[in-house]
Protein backbone atom coordinates (compact mmCIF):
# COMPACT_ATOMS: atom_id res chain seq x y z
CA UNK A 1 0.00 0.00 0.00
CA UNK A 2 2.89 2.65 1.12
CA UNK A 3 4.66 1.51 -2.22
CA UNK A 4 1.68 2.17 -4.27
CA UNK A 5 1.00 5.31 -2.94
CA UNK A 6 4.39 6.47 -2.94
CA UNK A 7 3.91 5.50 -6.80
CA UNK A 8 0.94 7.64 -7.15
CA UNK A 9 2.43 11.05 -5.74
CA UNK A 10 5.63 10.39 -7.95
CA UNK A 11 3.47 9.77 -11.06
CA UNK A 12 1.00 13.49 -9.91
CA UNK A 13 4.43 15.14 -9.12
CA UNK A 14 7.18 14.42 -11.40
CA UNK A 15 8.42 17.55 -12.06
CA UNK A 16 8.85 18.14 -8.14
CA UNK A 17 10.71 14.99 -7.59
CA UNK A 18 12.59 15.64 -9.96
CA UNK A 19 13.67 19.26 -8.69
CA UNK A 20 14.00 17.79 -5.11
CA UNK A 21 16.56 15.17 -6.24
CA UNK A 22 18.46 17.84 -8.38
CA UNK A 23 18.96 19.96 -5.61
CA UNK A 24 20.12 16.89 -3.29
CA UNK A 25 22.68 15.68 -5.92
CA UNK A 26 24.31 19.23 -6.57
CA UNK A 27 24.23 19.84 -2.68
CA UNK A 28 26.38 16.55 -2.00
CA UNK A 29 28.62 17.47 -4.84
CA UNK A 30 29.40 21.07 -4.35
CA UNK A 31 29.46 20.28 -0.14
CA UNK A 32 32.10 18.32 -1.41
CA UNK A 33 33.89 20.43 -3.25
CA UNK A 34 33.42 23.88 -1.39
CA UNK A 35 33.33 22.84 1.92
CA UNK A 36 35.41 20.97 4.42
CA UNK A 37 32.77 18.75 5.53
CA UNK A 38 35.29 15.75 7.97
CA UNK A 39 33.08 12.38 6.84
CA UNK A 40 35.62 11.87 4.54
CA UNK A 41 38.47 9.51 5.58
CA UNK A 42 41.82 10.36 4.76
CA UNK A 43 42.68 8.21 1.70
CA UNK A 44 46.52 7.32 0.65
CA UNK A 45 47.74 7.88 -3.19
CA UNK A 46 47.35 3.96 -3.97
CA UNK A 47 43.65 4.41 -2.58
CA UNK A 48 43.07 7.32 -4.73
CA UNK A 49 44.29 5.55 -8.04
CA UNK A 50 42.05 2.25 -6.87
CA UNK A 51 39.19 4.67 -6.89
CA UNK A 52 39.84 6.28 -9.98
CA UNK A 53 40.29 2.68 -11.62
CA UNK A 54 36.99 1.66 -10.43
CA UNK A 55 35.27 4.95 -11.49
CA UNK A 56 36.51 4.02 -15.09
CA UNK A 57 34.93 0.92 -14.51
CA UNK A 58 31.98 2.16 -13.58
CA UNK A 59 31.47 4.84 -16.52
CA UNK A 60 32.08 2.07 -18.97
CA UNK A 61 29.53 -0.24 -17.72
CA UNK A 62 27.33 2.73 -17.54
CA UNK A 63 27.84 3.85 -21.09
CA UNK A 64 27.54 0.15 -22.12
CA UNK A 65 24.12 -0.50 -20.46
CA UNK A 66 23.21 3.10 -21.83
CA UNK A 67 23.45 2.12 -25.44
CA UNK A 68 22.41 -1.35 -24.91
CA UNK A 69 19.35 0.27 -23.38
CA UNK A 70 19.14 2.75 -27.07
CA UNK A 71 19.36 -0.47 -28.76
CA UNK A 72 16.78 -2.41 -27.01
CA UNK A 73 14.11 0.35 -27.02
CA UNK A 74 14.52 0.94 -30.70
CA UNK A 75 13.83 -2.85 -30.99
CA UNK A 76 10.75 -2.78 -29.37
CA UNK A 77 12.37 -4.83 -26.42
CA UNK A 78 10.74 -2.53 -23.53
CA UNK A 79 11.66 -4.84 -19.89
CA UNK A 80 15.62 -4.92 -21.67
CA UNK A 81 15.49 -0.99 -22.33
CA UNK A 82 13.85 -0.92 -18.68
CA UNK A 83 16.49 -2.56 -16.90
CA UNK A 84 19.47 -1.44 -19.28
CA UNK A 85 18.37 2.39 -17.83
CA UNK A 86 17.93 1.35 -14.50
CA UNK A 87 21.14 -0.34 -14.11
CA UNK A 88 22.28 2.79 -15.68
CA UNK A 89 21.06 4.83 -13.21
CA UNK A 90 22.40 2.19 -10.27
CA UNK A 91 26.16 2.57 -11.33
CA UNK A 92 25.72 6.52 -11.88
CA UNK A 93 24.61 6.60 -8.34
CA UNK A 94 27.51 4.32 -7.39
CA UNK A 95 29.78 6.66 -9.29
CA UNK A 96 28.88 9.60 -7.37
CA UNK A 97 29.16 7.90 -3.92
CA UNK A 98 32.81 6.68 -5.03
CA UNK A 99 33.35 10.24 -6.64
CA UNK A 100 33.01 12.07 -3.98
CA UNK A 101 34.97 9.60 -1.31
CA UNK A 102 37.64 9.77 -3.45
CA UNK A 103 37.53 13.96 -3.87
CA UNK A 104 36.52 14.34 -0.36
CA UNK A 105 39.26 11.87 1.05
CA UNK A 106 41.85 12.50 -0.96
CA UNK A 107 41.96 14.99 -3.74
CA UNK A 108 41.92 15.28 -7.04
CA UNK A 109 44.70 14.43 -10.11
CA UNK A 110 45.76 17.04 -12.39
CA UNK A 111 46.89 16.40 -15.83
CA UNK A 112 50.70 16.89 -16.83
CA UNK A 113 51.44 16.59 -20.49
CA UNK A 114 52.02 18.20 -23.93
CA UNK A 115 50.58 21.74 -24.36
CA UNK A 116 49.32 19.82 -27.63
CA UNK A 117 47.40 17.09 -25.29
CA UNK A 118 46.45 19.10 -22.61
CA UNK A 119 44.12 21.97 -23.92
CA UNK A 120 41.89 19.44 -25.67
CA UNK A 121 42.12 17.42 -23.12
CA UNK A 122 40.70 20.72 -20.99
CA UNK A 123 37.88 21.11 -23.05
CA UNK A 124 36.93 17.40 -23.40
CA UNK A 125 36.73 17.15 -19.39
CA UNK A 126 35.11 20.97 -19.64
CA UNK A 127 32.34 19.18 -21.83
CA UNK A 128 32.09 16.25 -19.51
CA UNK A 129 31.68 18.18 -16.45
CA UNK A 130 29.10 20.35 -17.90
CA UNK A 131 27.12 17.49 -19.30
CA UNK A 132 27.34 15.71 -15.99
CA UNK A 133 25.79 19.14 -14.43
CA UNK A 134 23.32 20.24 -16.76
CA UNK A 135 22.04 16.52 -17.73
CA UNK A 136 20.91 15.47 -13.84
CA UNK A 137 17.44 16.79 -13.89
CA UNK A 138 16.74 15.20 -17.85
CA UNK A 139 17.97 11.97 -16.56
CA UNK A 140 16.03 12.06 -13.74
CA UNK A 141 12.62 13.40 -15.27
CA UNK A 142 12.86 10.78 -18.06
CA UNK A 143 13.76 8.13 -14.72
CA UNK A 144 10.73 9.15 -12.70
CA UNK A 145 8.46 8.94 -15.80
CA UNK A 146 9.67 5.88 -16.87
CA UNK A 147 9.29 4.15 -13.11
CA UNK A 148 6.02 5.70 -12.39
CA UNK A 149 4.11 4.95 -15.79
CA UNK A 150 3.24 2.28 -17.86
CA UNK A 151 4.46 1.69 -21.47
CA UNK A 152 1.03 2.62 -22.93
CA UNK A 153 0.88 5.73 -20.96
CA UNK A 154 4.75 6.67 -21.36
CA UNK A 155 3.03 7.23 -25.09
CA UNK A 156 1.45 10.58 -23.24
CA UNK A 157 4.21 11.97 -21.77
CA UNK A 158 7.36 13.46 -22.96
CA UNK A 159 9.35 10.37 -21.77
CA UNK A 160 10.53 9.49 -24.85
CA UNK A 161 12.13 12.77 -26.13
CA UNK A 162 13.10 13.69 -22.84
CA UNK A 163 15.06 10.11 -22.25
CA UNK A 164 16.41 10.53 -26.13
CA UNK A 165 18.05 14.18 -24.99
CA UNK A 166 19.28 12.59 -21.73
CA UNK A 167 20.90 9.54 -22.95
CA UNK A 168 22.73 11.59 -25.95
CA UNK A 169 24.18 13.81 -23.22
CA UNK A 170 25.01 10.68 -20.64
CA UNK A 171 26.37 8.22 -23.56
CA UNK A 172 28.76 11.48 -24.57
CA UNK A 173 29.36 12.56 -20.97
CA UNK A 174 30.70 9.02 -19.70
CA UNK A 175 32.77 8.17 -23.01
CA UNK A 176 34.58 11.68 -22.74
CA UNK A 177 34.92 11.04 -19.01
CA UNK A 178 36.49 7.61 -20.24
CA UNK A 179 38.68 9.63 -22.54
CA UNK A 180 40.02 12.14 -19.62
CA UNK A 181 40.70 8.92 -17.93
CA UNK A 182 43.06 6.89 -20.29
CA UNK A 183 44.75 10.33 -20.83
CA UNK A 184 45.54 11.34 -17.26
CA UNK A 185 46.28 7.69 -16.21
CA UNK A 186 47.63 5.85 -18.96
CA UNK A 187 49.01 8.18 -21.95
CA UNK A 188 50.38 10.61 -19.68
CA UNK A 189 50.98 11.54 -16.14
CA UNK A 190 49.36 13.93 -13.11
CA UNK A 191 49.89 15.39 -10.38
CA UNK A 192 48.73 15.04 -7.01
CA UNK A 193 46.16 18.27 -5.94
CA UNK A 194 44.46 18.18 -2.43
CA UNK A 195 42.56 21.96 -2.68
CA UNK A 196 39.00 21.13 -3.29
CA UNK A 197 38.11 23.59 -5.65
CA UNK A 198 35.83 22.96 -8.64
CA UNK A 199 37.58 22.42 -12.45
CA UNK A 200 35.31 24.64 -14.20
Amino acid sequence: MATADMRRRLRERPMGVTILLSIVGYALVLGTFLLDVPIYPDLTRGQINLLTHAIAVINTTATILLASGWYWIRAGEIRKHQLSMVGAFVLILLFLVVYLFKVGGGGEKHFVGPDIVYYPYLIMLAIHIILSVVSVPVVLYALVLGLTHTPAELRTTPHARIGRIAASAWILSLTLGVITYVLLNHAYSYEFATLLVPVL
